[in-house]
């Protein structure tokens, strides 16, 4: 892990991002004390957005039937 000043931090902030994006992880301290951590975001974020969308996607075409919602839970309660 490298340690990085909040100076030089805000100096060089695109290439540190650029060392973030390929998985590596930087400390940034702030009198030689760390104060913030510049991490690569997990890619199954991404992937739990996709899953939600596909999810929506799937549950605006479903159809119950022609019966509404209350008279099919009416039905499981007899």
């Amino acid at each position: 892990m490298t340690h990085v000043g909040a100076f030089e931090a805000k100096t060089h902030l695109s290439s540190l991002l650029d060392q973030v994006a390929v998985g590596k992880e930087i400390t940034i301290t702030k009198h030689g004390k760390p104060v913030a951590r510049l991490v690569p975001i997990e890619p199954e974020a991404d992937q739990v957005q996709a899953v939600i969308a596909k999810m929506r996607a799937l549950r605006a075409n479903m159809v119950l039937g022609e019966d509404d919602w209350q008279q099919l839970r009416d039905e499981g309660r007899k």
